[in-house]
């Protein structure tokens, strides 16, 4: 199974500058030539470009450094150097780019097609022929090339999902996830089988919509506990969420409150995102027991549903509501 990986750190280096050429025309019948040092071309900066065909970050696991070429040397015949071609380094979009020393946000990769610039290249130095004067004719200095800039960058991927799937660990949220789309999460019946967001994509008639299945909250989640914060992370820029409770446990309506409190405490915008509650398992409990869990109150504005992934009962009807919650 492919982990779904959301942080990496990366170093760039754009290219220094070409150095700038001392040299003199030397004719046959021009004895004493005037300065001719052409300047060093600009060297390569390093372009970030958001692309949404992208999903992982998982590549720059692989390969963390990226070096721009530097520009070319001036010549004599105040011949320039060439300037390097610029380095372009394509990110999921959705990527937050920060500085890894200061974790200070440097640009927020929004867009498909965006692009920024992380590093610029150094400019070329001046050869000699710029600093020839009426008093000084015959100069001999050339700058050096500007070095470019270099820098150390952490990415963080926040997942792009429609819908969320949040729940205690042993929620049925991979099995279900498994039954609404292609996704081929590992499920097991012990607590964090899924230590990453895992994505899949589920149909209603003619249109496609994406469902994250993320790692079991637990109670102090917000302060770190369980995969805390990097498990709330995820589900800030999801568009409607789903809370999932089992339909077996004994304290239904206080697992929904732990839930929303847990996403509360992390982002007080959290909790306006949550549209439907789903029960799940209602295989494993008889129908007075449902007839119970439809009588627990929940704000009105909230959808309730009873879903079995193993009976497929409800899927139908579930799958219709994520697609209405995203209108």
């Amino acid at each position: 199974m492919a982990h779904f990986v959301d942080e990496a750190v990366i170093h760039v280096k754009a290219g220094d500058g070409g150095n700038g050429c001392v040299s003199f025309r030397r004719e046959k019948f021009i004895p004493r030539g005037g300065p001719d040092g052409g300047n060093g071309g600009r060297g390569g900066s390093i372009i970030l470009v958001a692309d949404k065909s992208l999903t992982t970050l998982l590549d720059f696991h692989y390969r963390a450094s990226f070096k721009a070429n530097r520009g070319q040397h001036g010549q004599g015949s105040n011949k320039y150097g060439r300037s390097a071609e610029d380095l372009i380094i394509k990110l999921p979009t959705g990527t937050l780019v920060m500085d890894a020393e200061t974790e200070e946000t440097v640009v927020d990769m929004v867009q498909d097609g965006q692009e920024f610039v992380i590093a610029r290249g150094g400019r070329g130095g001046r050869g000699n022929a710029e600093f020839a004067t009426p008093t000084d004719r015959a100069p001999r200095r050339a700058d050096p090339g500007e070095t470019g800039e270099e820098k150390t960058l952490k990415l963080e991927l926040k997942l792009l999902a429609d819908i969320g799937l949040v729940g205690f660990p042993n929620a049925g949220k991979s099995t279900m996830l498994s039954v609404i789309s292609a996704a081929k999460p590992k499920i097991a019946d012990y607590p964090f089988t899924t230590l990453a967001p895992i994505l899949g994509i589920a149909s209603f008639r003619d249109r496609s919509f994406v469902v994250a299945d993320m790692p079991g909250l637990i109670e102090g989640a917000s302060s770190g506990k369980g995969l805390g914060i990097s498990f709330l992370k995820h589900i800030e820029r999801t568009k409607a969420i789903a809370v999932l409770i089992e339909s077996t446990s004994a304290d239904p309506k206080g697992d929904y409150a732990k839930l929303m409190e847990e996403m509360r405490l992390h982002s007080r915008d959290l909790p306006s995102k949550v549209k439907t509650v789903v029960f799940t398992k209602t295989d494993l409990v008889d129908h007075d027991a449902l007839k119970a869990l439809g009588k627990i109150a929940f704000p009105k504005k909230l959808k309730v549903l009873f879903v079995s992934a193993v009976t497929g009962n409800g899927i139908e009807e579930l799958i219709k509501r994520f697609w209405e919650s995203l209108k």
